[in-house]
């Protein structure tokens, strides 16, 4: 069971100033979106990454380097880029004013039908989900199947497209991923496995994450198949005893 490490790009410009930057070359971190990699990355250190994954966007990349540079300079990664995770393609509305954004009738479908939602000059949510979800899935496996059920590694994408991600491994239909929360730089973490995804840390910007080095986490084993095949053992009923380190604990902090 191969653990993935999301991580939204610090804040940008286009953040600060509420605008939609979708796609566009050359929004890249403020001072204040540098701060917060900076800080995501200090607290992904104690975790032994087998990779770190961008999106190509500067915004993701400049993160992802941050991310790089904490694991220490014996570590011999790169960032690879996967143009499945980059940011949804907004179309005539990349570059506007969130506030203009916000009148357009296609707004109110966005927030309460995103499945429905397709952007004028862009792609719909739904294949934003579908090709995000499968690129994260896909890389997933391979990892697992190169690096063992213990890999921990980094994928660096946008906010829609990790809670796209999220709504996925939650069982949550498109329609409702509104309702879940992805800050700059917050850090959110899935196991996946052969029976389920298990979404252990939603947004957070805090705490110590060295308990993923135990991973498959404890209470979250697997067993071997006469085949030889790894076989999850399945969600513990009560909830199990958590991760071993004292205080540690994925739960999510706003």
């Amino acid at each position: 069971m191969a653990t993935v490490i999301l991580v939204r790009h610090g804040r940008t410009t286009a953040n600060a100033s509420g605008m939609l930057a979708g796609r566009m070359t050359g929004v890249k971190l403020d001072d204040v979106g540098t701060g917060q990699a900076d800080r995501a990355a200090a607290r992904i250190a104690a975790v032994p990454l087998v990779a770190v994954v961008s999106s190509p966007l500067e915004r993701c990349r400049q993160t992802a380097k941050a991310v790089l540079g904490a694991q220490g300079a014996d570590r011999r990664l790169r960032v690879t880029v996967d143009k499945g995770i980059t940011e949804c393609d907004y179309g005539d509305w990349q570059g506007s004013a969130l506030r203009d954004l916000a009148k357009q009738p296609l707004w109110k479908t966005v927030q309460s039908q995103p499945s429905a939602a397709t952007f004028p000059g862009g792609e719909s949510m739904a294949t934003m989900q579908a090709r995000s979800v499968t690129a994260i899935r896909q890389r997933d496996a391979a990892i697992e199947a190169e690096h063992g059920e213990g890999a921990v590694w980094v994928a660096v994408s946008h906010g829609d497209i990790i809670k796209s991600v999220l709504a996925d491994a939650l069982g949550m239909h498109l329609d409702l991923f509104q309702r879940i929360g992805v800050d700059p730089a917050s850090i959110s973490i899935i196991r996946y496995t052969g029976a389920r995804p298990y979404v252990l840390a939603s947004n957070t910007h805090e705490g110590d994450l060295s308990w993923l080095k135990a991973a498959p986490r404890k209470g979250r084993t697997s067993r071997k198949s006469s085949a030889g095949a790894s076989v999850d053992a399945g969600a513990v009923v009560g909830g199990g005893a958590g991760p071993d380190a004292p205080g540690a604990s994925p739960t999510a902090r706003s």
